[in-house]
């Protein structure tokens, strides 16, 4: 077993963000876009008083989070000056790291994607090299963007994000036996890497990454994100939370035991959802795997009540309406919701397509800055 450490680096800037407050009128700002908000705008929408806001609106500007969009006419008085967000103002790093490739991306404050890099990794090459390849690769992506790649000296970094396969400790960010790689259990992945960034690095399961970016994105209300790719997961958001469990256990989508005399999957059980899914992948039946996915889909509709499936992962890629026609046929015949005006739950393709993931790991340094939770 690894030891863990519970320092890590301060970021640029991001103690004077993460206030309650703060993140109202920053959230505000951004929602906002060019056309920018005035100070009276930003006090009635959040019941903060003017005294508060011209506070907050002022350290944000000195800090350059914040500037001015212009002015706008008054019902009375003179013109109100109009504030917008300044999204080049702060950055952070998502990588995502699977069993067999490392994509990272360089993402402003709006969400935008400003620089990627997508490498061949072997998450079974050891601890060594993988953190090695993180480090290199992020140095490079800043080194492209924002600065020389030496992300400490980065003003305008706020930090990493990694999102990985799981079972993982989110809150400690270390790992425990990743499915398939037992030899990751007990690294403290969070810790290794902040000594050698330099910069606030946050851990959590690759699916969970990509629903806290589907949520802040604008995905409303309960859903389940389904990722097919090199494993199965699966990303729940319950009431517009992300929902990891008190272990960083929920979303284990993949081994769900739906067949008793199954074949074997690497997590020691029989007949998994993963096993099932992957051996009909295997075979080239892609709607075979389409209706493996809708089993468990439909199993945890039933369960939890969610409003729709949104599906991802590179696999889904390949066959976007083979999957999103399978999963939605079985989702229609075995877990129609009562009183909802069709019966059926949705099922759609996540929008962010091969970078959803990366982007959702960036969130987990941004999201909370805005008073999104489970960032």
């Amino acid at each position: 077993m690894y030891r863990t450490n519970a320092a890590a680096p301060g970021g640029a800037n991001l103690p004077s963000l993460r206030s309650h407050n703060t993140a109202l009128v920053l959230d505000l700002l951004r929602t906002a876009g060019a056309d920018g908000i005035s100070r009276l705008e930003l006090a009635e929408r959040t019941g903060l008083t003017p005294q508060a806001v011209s506070k907050i609106t002022a350290r944000l500007r000195a800090e350059g989070f914040a500037t001015e969009a212009g002015r706008r006419a008054s019902t009375g008085g003179k013109p109100r000056t109009v504030l917008r967000l300044v999204p080049d103002a702060g950055h952070a790093i998502g990588v995502h790291l699977d069993r067999d490739e490392l994509r990272a991306v360089l993402v402003d404050l709006d969400g935008t994607v400003t620089g990627e890099r997508r490498v061949p990794v072997d998450l079974g090459a050891g601890a060594d090299a993988v953190v090695e390849a993180v480090v290199r690769e992020t140095g490079r992506l800043v080194a492209g963007g924002t600065g020389n790649g030496r992300l400490s000296e980065v003003r305008t970094l706020l930090g990493v994000g990694v999102a990985l396969p799981g079972p993982l400790d989110h809150d400690r960010g270390v790992l425990h036996r990743v499915t398939g790689f037992p030899e990751w259990d007990g690294f403290p992945l969070r810790d290794a890497l902040a000594r050698r960034l330099g910069v606030p690095v946050v851990v959590d399961k690759d699916t969970n990454a990509a629903a806290l970016g589907l949520a802040v994105g604008g995905e409303r209300g309960s859903f389940v994100y389904v990722h097919l790719a090199t494993g199965l997961g699966a990303g729940l958001v319950l009431g517009g939370t992300v929902h990891r469990g008190a272990r960083t256990g929920a979303g284990e989508f993949g081994h769900q035991v739906v067949q008793l005399d199954g074949p074997p999957c690497p997590c020691g059980n029989r007949g998994c959802l993963e096993a099932l899914c992957l051996a009909a992948i295997d075979h080239g039946d892609l709607p075979g795997a389409a209706r493996v996915l809708g089993v468990g889909a439909a199993n945890l509709a039933a369960l939890l009540d969610i409003d729709r499936v949104l599906l991802g992962g590179r696999t889904v890629a390949r066959a976007p309406e083979v999957f999103v026609r399978g999963v939605a046929a079985v989702l229609d015949a075995r877990a129609r919701r009562e009183g909802a005006p069709d019966g059926a739950v949705p099922v759609t393709l996540a929008p962010a397509g091969a970078r959803g993931v990366a982007q959702g790991a960036a969130q987990l340094l941004l999201a909370p800055i805005f008073g999104h939770p489970n960032g």
